[in-house]
């Protein structure tokens, strides 16, 4: 069995993504590219933004620390920290609202 803090990791890759010049950082802690199920912290700093892009199956965030917007189309959720955010099967884009860690978990099809 392997375990892992979802906080340290969090707090680790604000820290990274405040020193990164695009303001984020991200580690997989569980799966990758060869597994269905990928688990991965993702941080964003105050105002950054991951794209809009398609999502690759299900998926969920979990707002570690934080807050965030989601944003499919037209419709939008705010989740902070202890939040579970179901992402839509469609377009969609995550804004950090203040400086944001979320476990990003994703089932692919």
């Amino acid at each position: 069995m392997d375990k892992k803090s979802l906080t340290a990791v969090a707090r680790q890759q604000l820290k990274l993504a405040t020193a990164a010049t695009s303001g984020r950082s991200s580690q997989t802690i569980y799966g990758g590219h060869q597994r269905s199920l990928r688990q991965t912290v993702v941080a964003l700093t105050a105002g950054q933004e991951l794209a809009e892009h398609d999502s690759p199956g299900e998926a969920t965030l979990l707002v570690l620390s934080g807050t965030l917007t989601l944003v499919a189309g037209d419709d939008s959720w705010k989740g902070s920290t202890g939040d579970l955010l179901v992402v839509p099967a469609v377009r969609h884009r995550v804004e950090a609202v203040e400086d944001v860690a979320f476990l990003l978990t994703v089932a692919k099809k």
